[in-house]
């Protein structure tokens, strides 16, 4: 058997790429761009058959780097999100790209459960104040979560935790999703933004999401979560929000810019919780995102249908050049 030509694009060290990798033998011949930059990443999807995504998104595969990459049969994305790809030129090539749906949901979940208690109890105020000597046992005034509306915006497998979550801490959840649904808890978008005490998103980025959420149109003195993608909220009309104390505060783990620039007015806002993309980075998420990435990969290589492709395109892998996956 010709060994099938992987690219790996994760921005991780090669030996340690290659010791992950390593449990797909010699089936594979595991190829890296010669530097992270785009003419390497167009340099190297020449030969390139599958691709191991790179989930910094640096190196998204977009129409231009499809079109350079005539051999290729599969696009196995590392990550839950996809953005950056593009997923038409992709399906327009009869690539299909999988992601690891589900592998961070929990964790996620756990952090907008976290998140929202640490802004509640203003935990960070207290931590800070007590640090600087201070005992502002009557200035806080923390406020409990249990009877609070809480509404999700998004509700795949993290929404859907976050609801069982909520509500076992005696909240009201209600929940948006862009399939209308005929069942208890679906409230049109506009509703639950203007009615909910505690708005958390955990929806996908895509044209029709961005910039879906403007923070102005919250109930007042609520608080907001995003653990979706930066671009989801309105950034500027989120600071609009906290700096005229409309809302009680945010969790942000997910920004426009990542890293978040120094400059950025977020980082100088008081009442605001900030987190660094790593709402799903546990070790058992990562442990259950190298395992179906693993199962994927080596699905393709037997010929088996891959899981969780998410442009439409046949899960079955079939070699551009050369026949049968297993040719």
């Amino acid at each position: 058997m010709t060994p099938w030509n992987l690219l790996a694009l994760p921005p991780l060290p090669e030996d340690l790429m290659r010791a992950v990798l390593a449990p797909l033998g010699e089936r594979v011949e595991v190829r890296f761009p010669a530097a992270r930059d785009r003419d390497s990443l167009l340099e190297g999807l020449a030969e390139a058959e599958i691709v191991l995504g790179d989930w910094s998104g640096a190196l998204a595969l977009d129409a231009e780097a499809v079109a350079a990459a005539p051999r290729l049969a599969f696009v196995q994305q590392p990550a839950v999100g996809v953005e950056g790809h593009d997923l038409d030129a992709l399906a327009a090539a009869g690539v299909p790209l999988a992601n690891t749906a589900g592998v961070n949901a929990t964790s996620v979940a756990e952090w907008c459960l976290a998140a929202t208690l640490s802004l509640a109890r203003k935990l960070g105020e207290a931590d800070a104040a007590v640090r600087a000597g201070e005992w502002p046992q009557q200035q806080l005034r923390p406020r409990e979560l249990a009877g609070s509306r809480v509404g999700i915006v998004g509700f795949g497998p993290i929404g859907a935790i976050c609801k069982r979550l909520f509500e076992a801490l005696g909240c009201q959840v209600a929940y948006w999703t862009r399939t209308p649904r005929d069942e208890p808890g679906y409230t049109p978008l506009d509703g639950l933004v203007a009615e909910s005490d505690v708005l958390v998103v955990v929806i996908a980025l895509s044209e029709e999401t961005r910039g879906m959420i403007d923070a102005r149109r919250m109930k007042e003195g609520a608080l907001l979560v995003n653990a979706a993608r930066g671009g989801v909220v309105d950034q500027a009309a989120l600071v609009a929000a906290i700096e005229s104390a409309h809302l009680g505060g945010a969790a942000l783990d997910v920004f426009d810019a990542e890293p978040l620039p120094i400059d950025d007015p977020l980082r100088k806002l008081d009442r605001i919780l900030l987190s660094p993309h790593v709402a799903g980075v546990t070790p058992a998420s990562t442990g259950r995102l190298l395992a179906a990435t693993m199962a994927n990969l080596t699905a393709a290589l037997e010929g088996r249908p891959v899981e969780h492709v998410v442009n439409g395109v046949s899960p079955v892998i079939t070699r551009k050049f050369g026949g049968s996956p297993s040719a």
